[in-house]
């Protein structure tokens, strides 16, 4: 089996495949002052709960945005199954032609995004991941990385939203009844939603229109649900699209 390790700035999210098949997925929050002896007992905690034994993962893979955890969770790795895990980064084999100014500092989510999208929606492909921030990344018809967006994520702007209007209550993210809010819940739930429905609209359009083809549209992200079913166009929501990435990275990688 093999163990695909997601570390993003809110949450550690893991997975374990037996092949293409996604036995377990679960999450740990992300804590920056945790040491690696402090994520390998979460994380071999995590596995046992499981039902996953160490002794049957075979590798591992691991995609970080945050560089001051890697030699933690590499630590981690190494003590619960007893081997080094595979990193993203400079040098890895990843089949996607990556034209942007410096390939090197591509961020190893988008990157892990852009070839699981490829490998299963294929080409031209616009990949939004919404998490702690909204993230953009355009694969054009021959399967070149051709850059993207980076912006504040959803709930990342609620919560600076609140933090500065004293009258604005913290508020459930979901899509309100109607667009137009009659309160200031709604309204902000209109907003938060439908407005970013909105843009992955309206930037689609911006994108498709320098691409000079259409694309299709995926959406992951802890928020990608919910502001998937909103927008007008076409998309994709598939939860579990950077783990497939991961595998795959690390199947292309293994010899």
């Amino acid at each position: 089996m093999l163990l695909t390790l997601d570390l993003g700035n809110t949450n550690l999210t893991a997975g374990v495949f037996r092949g293409e098949e996604l036995v377990c997925e679960f999450r740990m929050a992300t804590d920056r002052t945790r040491t690696g002896d402090q994520y390998a007992i979460d994380l071999l905690a995590m596995m046992q709960l499981k039902g996953i034994s160490p002794a049957d993962v075979h590798g591992a893979i691991v995609g970080s945005v945050v560089p001051s955890l890697d030699a933690a969770l590499c630590k981690a790795v190494r003590t619960v199954i007893g081997r080094d895990p595979l990193m993203v980064g400079p040098g890895i084999k990843s089949g996607i032609n990556i034209r942007i100014d410096n390939p090197a500092q591509l961020g190893a989510d988008l990157l892990v995004g852009g070839v699981a999208a490829v490998q299963k929606y294929g080409a031209p492909c616009i990949v939004w991941d919404l998490g702690t921030a909204t993230t953009v990344s355009v694969i054009d018809e021959k399967g070149v990385f051709r850059g993207g967006a980076i912006m504040p994520g959803v709930a990342t702007s609620l919560d600076s939203l609140i933090s500065r209007a004293s009258l604005l209550p913290n508020i459930r993210l979901e899509a309100p009844a109607k667009v137009i809010g009659t309160n200031s819940i709604d309204s902000m739930r209109s907003g938060a939603v439908f407005g970013t429905a909105a843009m992955v609209d309206g930037m689609c359009d911006r994108i498709e229109a320098e691409l000079g083809t259409t694309a299709k549209v995926i959406v992951t992200g802890g928020l990608g649900a919910e502001i998937a079913a909103c927008c007008h166009r076409d998309t994709q929501y598939d939860s579990r699209l950077l783990l497939d990435g991961l595998r795959i990275l690390y199947e292309r990688n293994a010899k």
